[in-house]
Formats: C-alpha cells, structure tokens, sequence
C-alpha cells in the first residue's frame, strides 16, 4: 500500500491534469534569477563545496517555484547558468557536474535518489516539481565519459555539456537536451556531436527545448517549430543585451511573433553584463516581460497562454515578407546616403528629414521601403537603414534587416549606437523590405524599453504598420530577417 503523502501526491498530480485537460489555455511562469556566484579560482573545488553553492541558488529558486505554484502555473522556466554561474574553465566546472541519463529511463530521482547516483541536483530540483504539482524547466551541466575508441573524445576522457532538464510534476525527467550552438566564451563545454531536437508532450501542448545562443541557429530552434510543430518553446539563456535589435525583451517577443509560437524565455540577471529581459510571449505580442537595470532583483513573471496557439483566433497566417515590397516602385531615394555600424554591422543609412515621406534604402539584394508620419518631432535624427550580409563576430550567420531607428544624436556618426530613450511620436509608419528568407522577426521599441503588444501589426503582404495613432516615443522599429537558408 502507499504512504499517504504518495496518495496525496497521486490525487493532486491526477487534478492538475483534469484541470489543464479541460481548458484550452494554460498558466506559464518564468523567473529572472540575481545567480549567486561562485568565487573565482583557477583551481577545481571540491564536490561538497560545489554543491554548497548550488544549493544557496536552488533554494532562491525553490521559494519561486512555490510561489509559481500557488499561483496555479503548470510550468516554470528557469534561466542559463541559474545553479552554478559561469567564468569557469573545463577543469573548474568540473565538481559542478552530474551524469543526467536519457530521460526514456522512466526515471524520478525524489523517490529513486540512488539509481543515478550521485544526482543531488537532480533530486532537489525533481522533488521542487512533485512537491508542488508543477513542471520544472532548469539548466544544469551533463557529465559522460568516453575513451580512445571513441576518436572525438577530449583528452580527459570525458563529454561535458550545457544542458537543460524538465520534471514533470510526478518529479519524472521527461526532457534533456544538450546545448547544440555554444557561445563563444563557453569553452568548458563541449558541442553534441549531432543536433537532437528535445520535445515532450503535456496535457497543454507540444513543447519543445533550446538554450540561448540556440534561437539564432536553424538546428534545432527552426526544426522545433517548423518540423516537428511544436506549441511552445522553452528557453533559458543568460541573454547580454544589445541594442538596437538584440535585446531580450525585444527579439524574444519577435521571435516568437515572427514563429508563430508561445516562447517561454527566462534569463539571468547581472547588470555587470547587461544581462536581464525575461518574459512569456504569444505569437500575437508580449504577454508579460520584464527588463531591469537598476537593481540585482530577481523576478517572477506568470501569464495565461493558449495551450495549442496555431489554432487560435489571433494566430497570423502565412505571410509572403517580401510580396508588398517587390511590387511596388522605390520610394524617393535620398541622394546623401550614408553608412553606419550596428553590432560590427555596416548598415547604410538615408535620414528622415521631413516630418512625413516615403522613402527607399537598399543594399545588394535587399531594398527597405517606409512611409511614415511624424508628430511633435523633437530634435532628434531618425534614419532607415538596411543590412544584408554575413555577421561575423560573436557567430557567423546571414542576416537582412531593415530598420526604422532614432540616432543617439542629432549627429549621424551616432547612427547605430544604442539608444533606449527618445521623444519623438509618430501618427503612423509602415515599414517593408524585398526579403530572400521567411525568417522575419517584427520589432517595435518604444522609449525606456517598452514593447508595443497590440500597437502594431503584420499584413500578409509583409507590411509592419502602426496601429495606434499616435504611437509612443519610437527607439526602433525593425524587420529582422534571419537567412537561414544561406548558412
């Protein structure tokens, strides 16, 4: 016979499923974590020391958990690097590390602590999902050995990968994916020979799995929601913002618009790094999110989403992102051009200098086409800009972009330069480009870093128009097309 506590457990498990079973919408929660730091060293601490420190995390994380829970949220996405920090070396991660098995083992480690032992991490964070009926997203490092008949194998005969692991809310490991598209400075893991696409099901949709640096990369993000369909995607990441295009609040709001899924993105918070931006989108704008520079707070955002949102009323059809701008003749093109970085990027740049026009700009392949009106223009410079190349510095990958942007002053050398406050309003704006990808992600940034959710939107034809008249101060409004096809 079981032990009450089971039975208890058992019945509540058992509700939450009839309950998400009978509504065709679902409560998400994700949490912006201040990640408490190891102290640096170049020389590996030992395991208990190792476990201290993750414990001083997971304890953050479990009161958040709770409170998801109490507040009826079925899921909750913690951030990249949340257990243990980052500025390691492949040595000093090392102790950090557990053996995390292919989740078709049929395995909870809260009831079973010692069938993968030792797994203390992953017994605290499957005992946080069981004990409060809810699933638990997280990221932690993976540990598995190799030797000399395996030629890919490191010298120190073993695998080490960023990874991230969901427990249903029986505390069962339902998920595991290994970080396919490392960053850079992640030299202390190592790449999956082979990308795997991570996908489990719930009774509120399809999820599917990837890791910060991931959402720029075809495999696996695209294969998640353009092969194998699913409804949502999870993302913890440890998301440095930069502007104009890519910080986390607004390219993860786009990127999920653009994909046409619900994208669940929790990141870590460390101003050092300019890290913070989390949030819970739909493909029709930005359910909750929250961005902070200002303190080391970490922050619990819960929204409701639709569990299978391609089949929602707000879902956008297909759109043709370059059918309005081949067909229509070039606006008037300014002969003093002018060119400009972003991101390393050499944009070229045409200014507004009317309060209302049409105007083209193109590079290569790709030309932008925008009509706007201005209303109570400040002294501030605005340009549309087009890029359309190969980026090459954190990654190497195809980028077409066009943008409406204010300039960091009145000066045009500034073009480019991050911006997060502006004055300027416009009574309406549409903005277009002859894109070669299907890979288009809409951005609208209003001054002191606020999104524009239900204040703009997408025509079929490839159009992104205002829709409230007029709009709020505008940092930038872009196009960002990601070529996939041409990695």
């Amino acid at each position: 016979m079981l032990p009450s506590h089971n039975l208890l457990h058992t019945a509540v498990f058992a509700l939450t499923v009839l309950q998400a079973l009978a509504s065709d919408t679902f409560i998400a929660a994700v949490y912006e974590h201040s990640v408490i730091l190891p102290n640096a060293t170049d020389k590996p601490v030992s395991p208990n020391d190792a476990l201290v420190l993750m414990n001083k995390n997971m304890d953050v994380l479990e009161r958040a958990i709770k409170e998801a829970a109490q507040q009826g949220a079925h899921i909750i996405v913690t951030p990249e690097d949340g257990i243990y920090g980052w500025h390691f070396t492949r040595e000093t991660i090392y102790p950090y590390l557990e053996d995390i098995p292919d989740p078709a083992v049929n395995w909870i480690p809260c009831i079973d602590p010692t069938r993968f032992a030792p797994a203390p991490v992953q017994e605290r964070l499957s005992c946080m999902a069981r004990n409060n009926s809810i699933y638990v997203v997280a990221n932690i490092g993976d540990k598995k050995p190799c030797d000399s008949s395996d030629p890919d194998c490191p010298s120190d005969g073993r695998y080490q990968f960023n990874t991230n692991v969901v427990f249903d809310p029986e505390g069962k490991l339902v998920a595991r994916y290994h970080k396919y598209n490392l960053f850079m400075s992640e030299t202390q893991f190592n790449y999956p020979k082979k990308p795997v696409a991570a996908t489990f099901e719930t009774p509120f949709g399809k999820f599917g799995i990837i890791t910060c640096f991931d959402i720029l990369f075809r495999e696996p993000a695209v294969v998640l929601v353009s092969e194998l369909q699913v409804d949502t995607v999870l993302f913890p990441t440890a998301w440095m913002n930069v502007l104009p295009f890519l910080t986390a609040v607004e390219f993860h709001s786009a990127w999920a618009m653009g994909m046409g899924v619900n994208f669940l993105a929790a990141n870590t918070h460390y101003t050092n790094l300019s890290m913070t931006g989390s949030g819970i989108y739909a493909p029709d704008g930005a359910r909750t999110y929250y961005y902070n520079m200002k303190t080391e707070d970490g922050h619990l955002l819960i929204a409701e989403l639709d569990s299978h949102p391609r089949l929602s009323p707000a879902f956008l059809p297909g759109v043709n992102w370059s059918s309005y701008a081949l067909n229509i003749k070039s606006f008037s093109v300014n002969d003093h051009n002018f060119e400009g970085l972003i991101f390393h990027d050499r944009f070229t740049f045409t200014e507004l200098t009317n309060p209302e026009g049409n105007l083209t700009i193109c590079q290569k392949g790709l030309c932008c086409h925008l009509s706007y009106k201005m209303t109570g223009k400040q002294d501030e410079l605005y340009v549309l800009g087009t890029f359309d190349g190969l980026h090459v510095v954190e990654g190497q990958y195809y980028l077409q972009v066009c943008t409406l942007l204010k300039c960091k002053s009145t000066d045009p050398n500034t073009c480019g330069q991050p911006v997060e406050m502006a004055q300027t309003r416009f009574e309406m704006f549409s903005l277009s480009g002859t894109f070669g990808t299907n890979y288009v992600f809409p951005e609208v940034l209003y001054s002191g870093m606020q999104l524009a959710p239900g204040e703009f939107e997408v025509l079929n034809d490839g159009r992104l128009i205002s829709k409230t008249r007029p709009t709020k101060p505008v940092v930038t409004v872009t196009l960002f097309g990601r070529w996939y096809e041409k990695d």
